[in-house]
């Protein structure tokens, strides 16, 4: 019985190693001479897709760090504030203006100092949901 069963086995792998090594087939092309191909206004074309995150990233916001809207990991190109006080920054928003950065409890002088060096590279705007919903600030998924 073993026998009938690797007789027949081998016997389909020949088979269908025939059929898809064996058999030369031709390619068919559809006949598109009478094909009639309709145009169509694209509106995607016509204005350029973009939404809130893409218009706030395009002003100021995407060239510094907005202390109400940036996560953590921004602050990484700043020697000194990533990642402990980053996240006292981030805990600590939203801020009316950058000097009130310094205003937060439990900062060293030290660390005051740092902020205070890179008050050029901070920026304030509204708070956005689209950058603040969920663990986003803390951790937006890039590894």
């Amino acid at each position: 019985m073993r026998g009938l069963v690797r007789l027949l086995a081998v016997f389909c792998l020949l088979v269908s190693c025939w059929g898809v090594f064996g058999q030369p087939q031709q390619a068919m092309a559809a006949n598109l001479t009478n094909a009639t191909v309709r145009s169509s206004a694209l509106l995607a074309v016509e204005a350029p897709l973009r939404n809130r995150a893409d218009d706030k990233l395009a002003t100021e916001f995407g060239k510094k760090i907005d202390l109400n809207n940036t996560n953590v990991r921004a602050f990484r190109k700043y020697p000194g504030l990533y990642p402990t006080l980053a996240r006292k920054v981030v805990d600590n928003a939203p801020y009316e203006k950058v000097e009130d950065v310094l205003e937060i409890p439990g900062l060293s002088d030290s660390q005051k100092q740092k902020l205070q060096a890179n008050f050029d590279n901070f920026t304030i705007t509204d708070t956005d949901d689209t950058f603040t919903e969920g663990g986003d600030r803390y951790n937006n998924g890039y590894y």
